[in-house]
């Protein structure tokens, strides 16, 4: 598997983890014609969580936005892939 096959199948099943709500607006981000507000995105993200010791802004949103830029940046996607496989090897699955 390549480590471009193996990024996108992790990112996959990771989307079987997060909640729907939060999954659907992920999955429209991911789509091909989406880069127009994907980068804007990532790069909010990525900011946000840097400084997520502030209210309202978390470092959970550090993550989410280099693996949306990853979906970009082929060189972010196999050090992204290993972390989205910690992750699921760390969160047990749950139903929806």
């Amino acid at each position: 598997m390549t480590p471009q096959t193996e990024f996108f199948a992790l990112l996959n099943r990771f989307e079987e983890r997060i909640p729907f709500w939060i999954a659907r607006r992920f999955r429209a981000l991911r789509e091909p014609g989406a880069r127009f507000w994907r980068v804007p995105t990532a790069s909010l993200l990525v900011v946000g969580g840097i400084f997520g010791f502030l209210p309202i802004l978390g470092f959970w949103m550090l993550p989410l936005g280099l693996v949306l830029l990853a979906v970009d940046l082929p060189r972010l996607q196999p050090p992204l892939a290993r972390l989205l496989s910690w992750i699921e090897r760390k969160w047990p699955a749950s139903p929806r």
